[in-house]
């Protein structure tokens, strides 16, 4: 993307990833929303329990599409007198509240499968049901890396997690396939068995997601991303050193502060480093939203 030093470029890039983030959540809601309702029907035909837990999580996880997009949404609003970075945080609330529909469609899921096991009832369709977990891999799959590919590359965790939902319940679809082939093979115990393992795997899965949300919140960064920008700062030329450097995440914009050390000169001198300085910068990130730099003048060598 071109980046200049015209705040009304930054802003057009918010709103032309914002704009990208809600095209990727209409278009995942409605193939998610097809999976559940086609694996619904094969429910009601078969009575299998683990179907069941894998189309209450499907539904849920095309659910957390719609916090997303009041999120991305309320991004676009222009920053206020009360809350003056703007309201890319609502971002990181989505995915906390993604964090939580998904754990509890894990109970829910887990809660009708030990009620099976303890009262076992005969399935029917067996060969719906499975055909009803391909479709299901196959809808979380596509759902899945169209979210991450687009969540990366506008900076958006909570689309890259709910991504990464998407692609775990691909995983527990396929379970629910070797389910109803071990029913077939006369174990009609393996569908709740599977039931449960759906529903483990989730919570195990979700782990990685809360880590990744939690930092997000407390202004966690990827050690490479700075690692990035300390590279483009220390090879602007006139920069001597970068004493000082803080990056965040703002929903999926990245914003900080940095202090450079520059060769004692004249303060134009030095106001053109800070301008080189800030181009690099936004050549290596190109998610970078706002950077304060801020110079200082080399410590001269003791003779």
């Amino acid at each position: 993307m071109p980046h200049t030093h015209d705040s009304s470029d930054s802003i057009d890039d918010a709103l032309e990833a914002s704009t990208q983030g809600i095209r990727v959540l209409k278009i995942s809601l409605l193939i998610l929303l097809a999976t559940t309702i086609l694996q619904f029907a094969v429910v009601l035909i078969s009575g299998s329990v683990a179907l069941l837990a894998d189309t209450v999580h499907n539904f849920s996880d095309a659910l957390t599409a719609v916090p997303l997009w009041v999120a991305f949404i309320l991004g676009r609003r222009a920053a206020s007198r009360r809350y003056t970075y703007g309201y890319g945080r609502a971002e990181d609330l989505a995915g906390l509240f993604i964090v939580a529909v998904v754990a509890l469609s894990a109970v829910v899921a887990g809660w009708q499968s030990v009620e099976r096991l303890l009262n076992p009832q005969p399935l029917d369709n067996l060969w719906w049901v499975a055909v009803a977990g391909i479709i299901g891999f196959l809808g979380n799959e596509a759902v899945a890396i169209y979210r991450i590919r687009v969540g990366q590359r506008i900076g958006s965790a909570a689309l890259v997690a709910d991504g990464v939902h998407a692609r775990t319940d691909g995983f527990t679809s396929l379970a629910v396939v070797i389910g109803a082939f071990g029913v077939m093979l006369g174990f009609p115990l393996a569908d709740p068995i599977v039931g449960l393992i759906i529903s483990a795997a989730i919570i195990v899965l979700l782990w990685g997601t809360v880590r990744s949300i939690g930092r997000r919140l407390m202004d966690g960064i990827d050690p490479d991303l700075l690692d990035r920008a300390s590279h483009a700062l220390q090879h602007t030329p006139g920069v001597v050193s970068v004493p000082r450097l803080q990056l965040r995440w703002v929903g999926h914009r990245l914003q900080g502060a940095a202090t450079i050390a520059v060769p004692d000169s004249s303060l134009s001198d030095a106001e053109a480093v800070a301008v080189d300085a800030q181009r690099s910068l936004e050549r290596a990130l190109p998610t970078l939203d706002d950077m304060t730099i801020r110079t200082i003048a080399a410590a001269t060598p003791a003779r």
